[in-house]
């Protein structure tokens, strides 16, 4: 296990190394001048010169690739123009709009960003193992028939739709709930909860389709299997070959890919925070590439990456738990 676990990091560093030049590449490639948008339109070229140099974008991409790494792993002084700044490893350089550590600027969107994806997994798990598992059971049926046509629907329907809808009809008509404005969990409990409910709701169900389809067949073929007639063949009730038998073979798969979806949701979950104004890393992204703010690019995508690549490594040590049958090399 440890073997694996140390394999695997390694190969995570240097998936992140990877990731890190090509974003400086593409970075360099795309159009605009980060001094001015920094400095602002009234900015003369000299003062964009200056705002230039101080930021460090005299220097050869190399460079600044060097210095990025080095305040990765040993930090490094950053000038801003009107002091320098020093940050202790990991730090991830200074926004170039605000002067604002990325470092810190990740921890502060971060806690919404998590909430967002613990919240929606909690409801597309229940949702979508709920609706695959009584669609296998009731295969044949009017049940299976409808749960699979819901599952479709959900699967061709966009989150940003699915949350519009849902805005409209709980909040607009139905006045359920006021229209989502995020608190922070450290302010006000209750109202974090309230706010958060509906982007939950949208998240959870648009990926709740994946996961009844997986679990329905997961089920349907474990259910297939030799020792599952065996039992019946005994006398087992159908209660027990299910709960203690058929789900056994259905959870694994579901296990790994709840992990899988987990990490992904730190970056792909940019729709659902637009919309209900979460401000949380996909937010956060979408804003530094609009205003070519190349730190918070680099920062918020490593941090991204980094969960990703984690929960591949904790969705094969989720699988090989809940499943004997693997062995972990």
């Amino acid at each position: 296990m440890t073997r694996f676990v140390l394999k695997r990091l390694a190969g995570a560093a240097l998936v992140l190394l990877a990731l890190s030049v090509l974003v400086y590449g593409l970075f360099y490639l795309a159009p605009g001048d980060p001094a001015r948008l920094a400095c602002g339109e009234r900015c003369n070229p000299q003062q964009i010169a200056q705002v230039r140099e101080q930021i460090g974008l005299n220097e050869s991409v190399f460079a600044q690739y060097l210095h990025f790494l080095q305040g990765v792993f040993v930090g490094r002084d950053h000038s801003t123009g009107t002091s320098v700044v020093h940050c202790d490893a990991p730090c991830l350089g200074l926004s170039y709009q605000s002067d604002q550590q990325v470092t810190q600027l990740v921890l502060e969107r971060l806690p919404a960003t998590a909430s967002l994806a613990l919240g929606a997994m909690v409801v597309w798990l229940l949702v979508g193992v709920g609706t695959g598992l009584l669609s296998a059971l009731r295969r044949g049926g009017i049940t299976e028939r409808a749960l699979t046509v819901l599952t479709l629907a959900g699967t061709g329907t966009p989150v940003f739709i699915l949350g519009l809808l849902l805005l409209m009809a709980v909040c607009a008509h139905l006045q359920w709930l006021p229209f989502p404005s995020y608190v922070p969990l450290g302010e006000d409990p209750e109202q974090w909860a309230w706010n958060m409910l509906l982007p939950w709701i949208a998240l959870g169900l648009f990926e709740s389709a994946k996961y009844a389809r997986l679990t329905r067949s997961s089920t349907l073929e474990t259910l297939a299997e030799d020792h599952i007639r065996t039992f019946r063949a005994y006398g087992v009730g159908e209660r027990s070959v299910v709960t203690r038998h058929a789900l056994r073979g259905a959870v694994p798969p579901v296990i790994a890919i709840s992990a899988v979806d987990l990490g992904s949701m730190f970056g792909g979950a940019v729709l659902t925070e637009s919309l209900f104004g979460i401000p949380g890393l996909g937010k956060t992204l979408i804003d530094g590439v609009r205003q070519i703010d190349l730190p918070v690019v680099v920062g918020v995508v490593m941090v991204m990456g980094t969960a990703v690549v984690l929960a591949n490594v904790l969705a094969d040590l989720l699988y090989a738990a809940a499943d004997r049958r693997v062995v972990l090399t």
